[in-house]
């Protein structure tokens, strides 16, 4: 009986020592570099919006956050090598709509309500359509009219199969009843180099990827999806005033972190996005580059994943969208 207390008193002396580790560990956190895991490929809109997350945690806190360019797979394999980190907090991963989209297009080795701790949002964008200088197209009525003279015939740049760069063009498909055929790339980057290049006609893309290349004359923007025109391109029309309102497809882009991760680790990181997304300069940042500052806390944001997931679902199914 003795024996048996001793080993409970023990027990309980662990669990406590453990307790307190956790908190000593968290209240010291972060006491090494952090990893920032993103799921495509370096050069795209991705990168860029996490560098900015990266560079503003490494100024705070003193520590190195270094940016995992991990691409393939529509962006599995640098998501399922996140979820399966240790959630110690210091390990990032970046989470968008192909987070979403995934969810409802394939089967993922992870859950994407259940294995990611969405810990914020920090920007949120509408698709800009550009097309190369050689598509004798100027307006999206023209666009649309060349599509149905060479059904078929035209295609488009994607920076992930099933994700909005895809969904955009799904729509467009749909909406404006037209048949152009899907070009896929490991992300913006690279496709928006084939499509200067000449090797793909036109592309739904981020407009961070493409807004200096419309500006310099390497590429023509017909049009933004939604209703809004943008800061950066207020001469270019948005799909609402070309007649296709139903056209829109706002997306986020934000991030998370293994399940599991403490609380008050998600909380604190989660505060200083919220600072920097508040920030004059980096608000300036973002319009420049046709994004709109967009935060969300961690229960929001998870609210948001959910909310996507039935959203681009939908447009999976209407549209016929299958694994490649």
């Amino acid at each position: 009986m003795k024996a048996c207390v001793i080993g409970a008193r023990l027990l309980v002396a662990m669990v406590l020592i453990g307790l307190a580790d956790g908190v000593i560990a968290q209240q010291d956190y972060p006491n090494r570099p952090i990893r920032y895991i993103v799921p495509y490929s370096p050069g795209g809109s991705t990168t860029w919006t996490s560098r900015l997350v990266g560079q503003r945690l490494t100024e705070v806190w003193g520590q190195q956050v270094l940016i995992d360019n991990r691409p393939g797979a529509s962006t599995i394999i640098g998501t399922e090598a996140a979820v399966r980190s240790r959630p110690d907090g210091y390990t990032l991963v970046y989470i968008g709509s192909a987070l979403a989209t995934n969810h409802t297009l394939m089967k993922t080795p992870y859950d994407a309500r259940k294995d990611i701790a969405p810990i914020a949002t920090v920007s949120s964008y509408e698709n800009l359509l550009a097309v190369h200088p050689s598509l004798p197209v100027t307006t999206l009525k023209e666009l649309i009219a060349l599509a149905k003279v060479r059904p078929g015939e035209l295609n488009y740049a994607t920076s992930s199969h099933g994700g909005s760069t895809h969904l955009a063009a799904i729509l467009f498909n749909g909406v404006a009843d037209i048949k152009t055929q899907q070009i896929n790339y490991k992300g913006g980057g690279p496709a928006v180099v084939d499509l200067m290049a000449g090797q793909v006609h036109f592309i739904f893309a981020v407009p961070v990827n493409i807004v200096t290349h419309v500006k310099n004359g390497r590429l023509r923007a017909i049009a933004i999806t939604g209703g809004k025109r943008m800061t950066a391109l207020p001469d270019v029309p948005s799909f609402g005033e070309a007649g296709l309102p139903s056209v829109t497809l706002q997306t986020w882009q934000g991030v998370g972190a293994p399940a599991g991760t403490p609380k008050a680790i998600i909380d604190r990181i989660a505060a200083e996005i919220e600072k920097l997304v508040a920030m004059p300069e980096t608000r300036a940042k973002l319009d420049a580059q046709g994004f709109v500052p967009y935060y969300n806390n961690p229960g929001k944001t998870a609210e948001l994943l959910n909310a996507d997931i039935i959203r681009f679902g939908k447009i999976i199914r209407d549209g016929n969208v299958k694994v490649e």
